[in-house]
């Protein structure tokens, strides 16, 4: 088997998705967790399917993710070539750009694969929670 290219490496992050759809927020200081047990993408390197499940936990500021357009937009991973880490860092930046959160946190738990189980954590604070996370020093 070939060795791990710099193609590998940056494989799908560059993708484009659907839009993720927001709408107004009505109420302060409350979170939401979502739970996609049933996501799937593809080994870049080996082009082997990949499964797992990506949860997500947000206290939303001004918008809130619309479920729909983030399902359409988790489906489109379904055949990208993108590694387990660069997968759940894009997420990531797609949803914080998409509802600018006042904080987000998300885990992906990737089924095992030759008796090895990944699990990949990524956080983001929006600009109000630094703020008050510095104001609190």
């Amino acid at each position: 088997m070939k060795a791990y290219t710099d193609e590998h490496a940056v494989a799908g992050v560059d993708a484009k998705h659907p839009a993720i759809e927001v709408w107004p927020n009505q109420y302060p200081r409350y979170e939401i967790t979502i739970e996609v047990p049933e996501y799937t993408s593809v080994c870049p390197k080996t082009g082997l399917p990949d499964f797992g499940k990506i949860t997500i936990q947000y206290m939303p500021d001004q918008w809130c993710v619309e479920l729909k357009s983030f399902k359409e937009y988790l489906l489109s991973y379904r055949n990208l070539g993108i590694f387990y880490e660069n997968a759940v860092n894009k997420i990531l930046r797609d949803f914080s750009a998409a509802c600018k959160p006042e904080w987000v946190e998300v885990l992906g738990e990737f089924t095992s694969r030759g008796g090895i189980s990944t699990s990949v954590r990524a956080q983001y604070m929006g600009r109000s929670t630094r703020h008050a996370a510095r104001s609190r020093k």
